[in-house]
């Protein structure tokens, strides 16, 4: 044998001569390859979404179909977010992510340290760039093992999340390469925690399919040509050093009389054992302690929320400040025109609140820069 493979051989590995049956876009091994690279990419993606949201985050083993643009529009929520990815370095190529949007709600409260129940009003900016976010490090996670599984960088650019109608906007948006009459769609079903059992979908260009197969195959070629090296030779089992008897003082040699013993016979001294003492180890003092553990704490570590927080500094956040407030009756808002007072509950000089994204963080009192209002906090609520 000269370790080379057969032509039999390469085509039972490849599907060599294999075409895609009529109707079909991929023939059954590129549509495994695909399958399998998808599986093993969501499931480093699905790990590093669990530890950015903190919760069980489970995807499900890929289902590989052809799918249209319009068959899309029928079995999926509208709208919804795509996020666009594209390879930039190791494979040439692009596909995108579906996601439903209250799924994206849900992943940007937990994102924002809420319990995912806040998902109401409509999907904003601030939404997109946390989601675009989550993917960039839940896609790039997954092109370092595909780097691995294809022995070459693989590499992406920051995503791109945008919100679509997939019968309005899908022309304005997608590239040319995802409006061809059939693409490949790859299904997984997601659920985190307890807050979301959905699906996520991957689409795929046909050309973009056949290259990761061919990668995946050629690496794969690669591995079964090279020779296996040689087994070494197994080391030999060391010698147990003989035990060396403790060497006697000369002068108690002297001080201590010859015994006069019977000389043995030599034929009986050769079927007597021979007797070693053990040697006995000195016993040394050790300073032994009581072991102590830190406490156990079921909670989020600070240093795994610092970590998380620094995934999202660059996200903007919607900062309101707060006059005042009061309640009025239909009839008194009725009655408003220009030039009517709304007395507020709050005093002359009294601070006002500041608001970020919804929420009170803190106390300030108004004061002029320029031409605009400006706010100078004097209170920062814990």
């Amino acid at each position: 044998m000269d370790g080379m493979l057969s032509q039999e051989e390469i085509d039972a590995l490849t599907g060599g001569g294999e075409t895609p049956a009529d109707g079909e876009l991929l023939s059954e091994a590129e549509r495994d390859a695909v399958g399998e690279i998808a599986n093993i990419n969501m499931g480093t993606a699905a790990t590093t979404l669990s530890t950015l949201l903190n919760n069980k985050v489970t995807i499900t083993t890929p289902r590989v179909s052809y799918v249209t643009i319009n068959e899309l529009s029928e079995q999926y929520d509208r709208p919804c977010v795509f996020i666009h990815i594209s390879y930039i370095e190791g494979i040439d190529g692009n596909n995108i992510l579906i996601l439903k949007e209250h799924d994206v709600k849900i992943i940007t409260d937990l994102m924002m340290g809420g319990d995912g129940t806040n998902t109401e009003g409509d999907l904003s900016e601030l939404h997109l760039s946390a989601i675009s976010e989550a993917m960039n490090q839940m896609m790039g996670s997954a092109a370092t093992s595909l780097s691995s599984m294809l022995e070459r960088k693989v590499d992406i650019s920051p995503p791109s999340a945008s919100l679509v109608d997939l019968n309005d906007t899908i022309e304005d948006y997608a590239i040319s390469s995802f409006l061809e009459d059939q693409i490949v769609q790859v299904a997984f079903d997601m659920k985190i925690g307890d807050l979301v059992d959905s699906q996520i979908m991957q689409l795929y260009p046909c050309d973009f399919a056949r290259e990761l197969y061919n990668k995946f195959i050629g690496n794969t070629l690669g591995k079964s040509s090279q020779p296996e090296p040689d087994p070494a030779p197994a080391p030999a089992a060391p010698q147990p050093a003989p035990m060396q008897q403790p060497a006697m003082d000369p002068s108690m040699m002297q001080q201590q009389p010859m015994m006069q013993q019977p000389m043995m016979d030599p034929s009986m001294m050769q079927q007597q054992p021979m007797m070693q003492q053990p040697y006995m180890m000195p016993v040394q003092n050790v300073n032994v302690q009581t072991a102590q553990f830190q406490p156990f704490n079921a909670g989020v570590s600070p240093l795994m929320q610092q970590e998380n927080i620094d995934l999202i500094m660059d996200v903007p956040l919607e900062v309101t400040v707060e006059l005042g407030r009061t309640n009025k009756s239909i009839k008194e808002i009725l009655d408003f025109a220009p030039g009517t007072i709304i007395e507020l509950d709050k005093l002359a000089g009294e601070p006002v609140d500041v608001l970020v994204n919804g929420k009170f963080v803190a106390k300030g009192e108004v004061v002029v820069i320029e031409e605009s209002f400006g706010i100078r906090l004097t209170e920062i609520t814990k």
